[in-house]
């Protein structure tokens, strides 16, 4: 186990989230997130959002991958900006075919059948916790693998938009160890009923990516 999941962790598994920067590119040029310290703000604020909208989503969709299609409808509401919601669902559809490729398993190829058949939504959150649920991956790796994910992902992102270099980033990464327990912690074992919006300020500069002159991801 301890071997997948540091074959999940590692950024060359081409799961599709280095084609995305959460909104972070939006916020760069629309003034917001600037330097280290606003990068710090930003991240912050998108890690929370990420514990009370994807965590939920994924452990839930973990513990009842019976219900998927149910967990995909809540999500496709609940991202209601369309940046967000079109980023999920390439990205959710990206991580399973991955998976399919590399991990061969009837759970998933009857789970990818199963979403295709029924053109069900393939959003990440609820992607990532059911296939993770197969492939025997348990709860705490599973929460602690995707806000791993999340935050490795707009570190990245503000890597190569050139707001701070390879060290800087990996010193904000290890800096940011207590806040993801802290997450974890208020947000592991919430219910589907405490999805909520806790920056909607980013959500509104995410959902500006596509009126961007240049830009360099996806969303």
């Amino acid at each position: 186990m301890n071997w997948l999941l540091l074959q999940l962790a590692d950024s060359a598994f081409p799961s599709g989230g280095f084609a995305h920067s959460a909104g972070y590119e939006a916020a760069l040029q629309l003034g917001e997130g600037r330097g280290t310290q606003g990068l710090e703000r930003f991240l912050r604020e998108a890690l929370w959002q990420s514990g009370y909208g994807n965590l939920i989503l994924a452990t839930q969709a973990h513990a009842q991958p019976e219900k998927i299609e149910t967990i995909a409808d809540l999500c496709d509401v609940f991202l209601s900006n369309h940046v967000a919601n079109r980023a999920s669902r390439t990205q959710g559809r990206t991580f399973i075919s991955t998976c399919l490729r590399s991990f061969p398993n009837r759970g998933l190829e009857e789970l990818y059948a199963q979403l295709e058949q029924r053109s069900a939504n393939f959003h990440y959150a609820g992607i990532f916790g059911a296939v993770l649920k197969i492939l025997g991956v348990g709860k705490e790796p599973l929460q602690n693998l995707l806000l791993h994910g999340t935050l490795r992902g707009i570190i990245s992102a503000a890597i190569r938009l050139g707001t701070i270099g390879p060290y800087q980033g990996q010193q904000l990464q290890w800096k940011s160890a207590e806040l993801l327990d802290e997450i974890i912690r208020v947000c592991g074992d919430l219910d589907l009923e405490d999805l909520a919006q806790t920056a909607p300020l980013l959500e509104i500069l995410h959902s500006n990516h596509d009126r961007l002159y240049s830009k360099l991801f996806l969303s």
